[in-house]
């Protein structure tokens, strides 16, 4: 009745050998299974749960506001008191319009880059996803890169002929690019730590090179921090790597756990924005009072301090943990990790873009995926995705997570190349 039996395709396990998880309830690190298992999470829904499943101050607000009613499709308090609070804590956003999803935002972004400048052309890279529309899905990672999929059927030639896609962290090929075209480019749309090819930090300079590139052509830098945003630093990349965008992508932790999105910037770009400008974006959800209230809440206890700190620490204990059990186990690997965010990647790397990280062993990392499985450890089911730490992890989750994978990559050691 669903196509693959899942609603988003790397949930279906394929990429990893297994028959997908159907999740009943889900607390703290943990999730639970329709037929009981037990597993510590580090998908944490794909990001937004920051502070782990079923935050009790979340689960208070959203209690609260559905007794009030679901949707208006009227504007709300909420909507007003979440501008002000995304203003507050992100550096370069002015202005901000809610959406539904991360793919909404990016389109909506990218539409508005077009319609303010008056240009057509994007520039994007190589294994950066910005979800799904048409234009954004040339050489995009995630799904696509899960399952080897160079683009996708139904996008007309036509749509992507304005799309520009090239190596990320590569700053001479912007220079090059935009020596030719950079008078048509509206925009250069990345994510300032690309986290859907697994997870690939920026090198030296290159944000910081993306943004003089952008000023001296005139074009708009968009950063797409749907998954960086509230999870990097309150402020999200920029404000951890003191980059100011022209406009920002928001979701995921935005929302509590609930479907959300939003952009924002510039007040002199987004007052473009319908109905003050003609550059016309519209939903009946947007805004929501549950994903407000979700949202808000989490974005309240963030505030608080000490958080970004506590889950840095843990990422950190958890990664070299995972770096000594592969060594042990005569296993290459590559871990890539910043804040709570990070990824092993099965070489020997170093991995700093779409090729490099392309270069991963897939079958080894499927094996591992199994065999942490059997030991009660969700990790992501593809090779191409992060894995998040939560303010919910604990130290002993901690040590049995590397447990866990101290006997699980002596299997992968024994049974394929990759072992030493």
């Amino acid at each position: 009745m669903i196509p693959g039996g899942v609603n988003s395709p790397v949930r279906s396990g394929r990429a990893v050998g297994f028959e997908p998880l159907f999740i009943r309830k889900a607390n703290g690190c943990r999730i639970t299974d329709e037929d009981g298992n037990v597993y510590i999470d580090y998908v944490g829904s794909w990001g937004p749960l920051i502070l782990g499943h079923s935050h009790p101050e979340v689960v208070a607000a959203l209690r609260e506001a559905v007794g009030r009613g679901t949707s208006y499709g009227i504007p709300t308090r909420l909507e007003v008191e979440m501008a002000r609070k995304v203003v507050e804590m992100v550096p370069a956003i002015e202005m901000v319009r809610m959406v539904n999803s991360g793919t909404e935002a990016a389109m909506s972004a990218i539409r508005l880059a077009r319609g303010y400048s008056g240009r057509k052309k994007i520039l994007k890279f190589n294994g950066c996803y910005h979800g799904h529309a048409d234009s954004l899905l040339v050489k995009s990672g995630s799904g696509l890169m899960t399952f080897g999929i160079p683009g996708t059927p139904g996008v007309p030639e036509e749509i992507v002929q304005h799309t520009i896609s090239l190596p990320y962290n590569d700053l001479e090929a912007v220079r090059q690019a935009m020596e030719s075209v950079g008078e048509e480019v509206a925009a250069i749309i990345v994510e300032p730590v690309a986290a859907n090819m697994g997870v690939v930090l920026p090198g030296a300079g290159y944000l910081e090179g993306l943004r003089r590139i952008c000023t001296e052509y005139g074009s708009l830098l968009i950063f797409d921090e749907v998954i960086t945003g509230f999870r990097l630093a309150p402020g999200g990349a920029q404000q951890l790597f003191g980059i100011m965008p022209d406009l920002t992508c928001l979701g995921k932790i935005i929302g509590g756990g609930l479907p959300v999105g939003a952009y924002g910037g510039k007040k002199e770009i987004m007052e473009h924005v319908a109905p003050l400008g003609e550059v016309y974006q519209a939903g009946t959800l947007s805004g929501n009072p549950l994903a407000m209230s979700a949202g808000l809440s989490m974005l309240n206890v963030l505030s608080r301090g000490g958080i970004y700190e506590q889950i840095e620490r843990n990422n950190s204990y958890l990664c070299a943990g995972l770096e000594e059990a592969a060594g042990s186990a005569g296993v290459p690997m590559t871990l890539n990790r910043i804040g709570s965010l990070g990824c092993g990647f099965f070489t020997k790397g170093p991995v700093v873009d779409l090729e490099s990280a392309a270069k991963s062993d897939t079958e080894s990392y499927a094996l591992f995926f199994r065999e942490m499985l059997k030991r009660g450890v969700y990790l992501a089911p593809s090779q191409f995705e992060a894995f998040f730490v939560s303010a919910a992890h604990q130290k002993e989750d901690l040590d049995r997570t590397i447990q866990a994978a101290c006997d699980s990559l002596k299997v992968v050691g024994r049974n394929c190349p990759l072992g030493g």
